[in-house]
């Protein structure tokens, strides 16, 4: 009986390399500095609210000082979103 052929594989050839995109990022070097006031403010608001027994910041808030005060640190965490 005759020996068939033996088939040569083809040499590995890797694949045509990808072109990479450059992906443009948008400077947001603002985001860290205001994340860091806003949460800085809203901590200052609280402290200020306790130390002086209600009297600052605003009198007329009363209570709802922590809540503004809160309200800026939330607002810093909204910020923080933006950080890449």
């Amino acid at each position: 009986m005759p020996k068939s052929r033996i088939r040569k594989k083809a040499d590995y050839t890797p694949p045509a390399a990808k072109q990479t995109t450059v992906i443009k990022l948008t400077n947001r070097a603002w985001v860290a500095p205001v994340m860091l006031a806003l949460f800085l403010i809203g901590l200052a608001w609280i402290v200020v609210f306790y130390v002086t027994d209600g009297t600052l910041p605003i009198d007329a808030l009363g209570n709802w000082n922590i809540v503004v005060g809160f309200g800026f640190i939330a607002a810093g965490f909204g910020v923080s979103t933006q950080w890449k």
